[in-house]
């Protein structure tokens, strides 16, 4: 069974940074050709923010291109999000995203707070 946790969010300063972190289990972590970090502010649509594919690179929404990094740790199974310079506007649940098979698969969220 796929799993996927997220953690690392909490209450942070504008201007400060946070790192997110998903844990993928049930999955041979070196097979999954892409993932992906979501954004779910209340009341919006849940939104792309970055994707890591292997063997085509990184890509990140214009809203967060040179401020966030998306990365991965083969040896803990982990997707990273680090995200520096933040803004009050980048508040939302944010999700991590595998498709595997056929089959797409979510994260619970963590919550990130930017006060202003």
């Amino acid at each position: 069974q796929v799993q996927l946790v997220e953690s690392g969010g909490g209450l942070v300063q504008a201007g400060g940074s946070l790192t997110l972190s998903c844990a993928a289990s049930g999955v041979v972590f070196t097979s999954i050709s892409q993932m992906d970090w979501y954004r779910q502010a209340p009341g919006n649509q849940r939104d792309f923010v970055a994707r890591i594919a292997r063997n085509l690179g990184t890509y990140y929404a214009p809203s967060v291109k040179g401020r966030f990094t998306v990365s991965t740790d083969n040896a803990k199974n982990t997707l990273y999000l680090q995200m520096n310079s933040l803004k009050p506007e980048d508040t939302a649940v944010y999700l991590c995203k595998i498709d595997q098979k056929g089959d797409t698969y979510w994260g619970q969220g963590t919550q990130v707070t930017v006060s202003s």
